[in-house]
């Protein structure tokens, strides 16, 4: 859905969110990785992308405000300028159930400029920053009498892109 920037821009906008929602700022071009974000996650989808009408600063036809949904959770994005970037200090987190989640998603974000990071954290080609997680980690962190959380930690630190095999082995109390 697009829409044009009118003088009503404030009721095109409002929209009633159960909570904060996150604002993505992008130096510019946020309409190509929000599409690719929707595209990657489940149960996700673009609402509005709301473009200049050229009454104003802004060229006509050039994206102003997107709002889109990942897995069901509301976000909004813009493009901010040369002078924004992203960091570290905020990500995106995705857990996945299985190693070929985890292996599928790694390999669609880091594709086209991406770059890999330690346990289990990667930067898109875009610049935002993502935790790609399986669901059992967060039992083998949390629950030291199954197994040995220590060793899981150990293994994590050690890796890139997380392997679900090696991290059960190390919660076995293998190497």
């Amino acid at each position: 859905m697009s829409q044009s920037m009118t003088g009503a821009y404030a009721s095109q906008t409002a929209t009633k969110h159960a909570g904060p929602v996150p604002c993505l700022t992008f130096k510019e071009e946020c309409e190509e990785p929000v599409r690719f974000y929707v595209s990657l996650i489940k149960d996700s989808k673009v609402k509005t992308l709301i473009r200049s009408d050229g009454r104003g600063p802004i060229p006509e036809g050039q994206l102003m405000h997107a709002s889109f949904v990942l897995d069901g959770r509301d976000f909004v994005a813009f493009d901010g300028g040369p002078s924004f970037s992203f960091s570290e200090a905020i990500s995106m987190m995705v857990t996945c159930e299985t190693q070929e989640e985890i292996d599928d998603l790694w390999a669609r974000l880091t594709e086209g400029g991406g770059e890999p990071g330690p346990c289990g954290w990667l930067k898109d080609r875009f610049g935002v920053s993502w935790q790609v997680v399986p669901a059992a980690l967060g039992e083998m962190m949390s629950n030291p009498s199954g197994g040995d959380s220590a060793k899981v930690m150990d293994a994590l630190l050690k890796m890139g892109k997380l392997d679900i095999a090696e991290l059960k082995r190390a919660y076995r109390g293998g190497s």
